[in-house]
């Protein structure tokens, strides 16, 4: 891994670990933040040995801070361009890129860093983390996602958490059903590569077209069903589907081709 680098990458088999890296700041997130991330996920996209992706940050204090605030008040610009890498990082937002993303929030997750948490598949936190939309707070709003809280908890919880501006406990964030497991600080990453690499074993058609219908299925359901009706002839027609059945019938591991 690079020090350096605002974003570093780390690959362990078939799962990319990518480290916010700005402990100094938090690592709250700048135009060269932002697109350091959206190139990660477009390359882990691109490649067929990557099949999940990890985001975490650096440190015990932060997962991430959101905006930089400090630059944004110094009038520096935000602009972060409209090509593709771009483009990823908002699709990450939306959860809307086809590689499954474990998110492991290893400190706080606030405003963007939060936002970018919920674009993840499946979140781990530390003990010790919180989360919260703090935008109202500095007279702005949740620019990324955040505005769309209810579509995952009560809206009575939504509303309290994006009105006030105050963050609740990974613990709360448990029982609300926002993140999947809370474990101690030095084991968040590892119980997330754990998950990654679950997930990675699996057929990567199979898990594609799971995670764009069950995402789907939230905001539109006959949209969704719409889409079952394309995908299900593409999956179970695949190469990949006759190598899981004979893998089972030969009892061993499938070797998937992702097609």
């Amino acid at each position: 891994m690079t020090d350096a680098a605002p974003l570093a990458r780390e690959q362990q088999g078939a799962v990319l670990v990518a480290r916010l890296h700005r402990p100094e700041a938090r690592n709250a997130l700048t135009p060269e933040l932002i697109r350091e991330i959206g190139s990660a996920v477009l390359d882990a996209e691109r490649d067929p040995e990557l099949r999940a992706v990890v985001l975490t940050g650096t440190g015990e204090r932060a997962f991430c801070a959101g905006m930089d605030l400090r630059a944004f008040a110094s009038g520096e610009g935000f602009s972060l361009g409209d090509d593709e890498v771009a483009q990823t990082f908002f699709r990450i937002l939306e959860g809307k890129v086809t590689v499954p993303l474990v998110g492991a929030a290893n400190g706080a997750a606030v405003a963007g860093g939060f936002e970018l948490l919920l674009g993840c598949d499946v979140i781990v936190a530390a003990e010790h983390a919180t989360l919260g939309l703090p935008e109202v707070q500095r007279g702005l709003l949740p620019a990324g996602g955040g505005t769309f809280l209810a579509t995952r908890i009560p809206m009575s919880v939504a509303l309290e958490m994006t009105l006030t501006g105050d963050p609740i406990s990974a613990e709360r964030a448990y029982e609300l059903g926002l993140v999947n497991a809370v474990v101690p600080a030095a084991d968040v990453v590892a119980r997330a590569v754990t998950i990654a690499d679950r997930i990675a074993a699996n057929g990567p058609l199979a898990i594609s077209a799971v995670k764009e219908l069950v995402r789907l299925g939230v905001a539109d359901a006959e949209g969704a069903w719409a889409r079952l009706r394309e995908l299900q002839p593409v999956v179970f027609g695949s190469d990949d589907a006759r190598e899981g059945a004979q893998a089972f019938v030969e009892k061993r591991a499938p070797i998937w081709k992702g097609r």
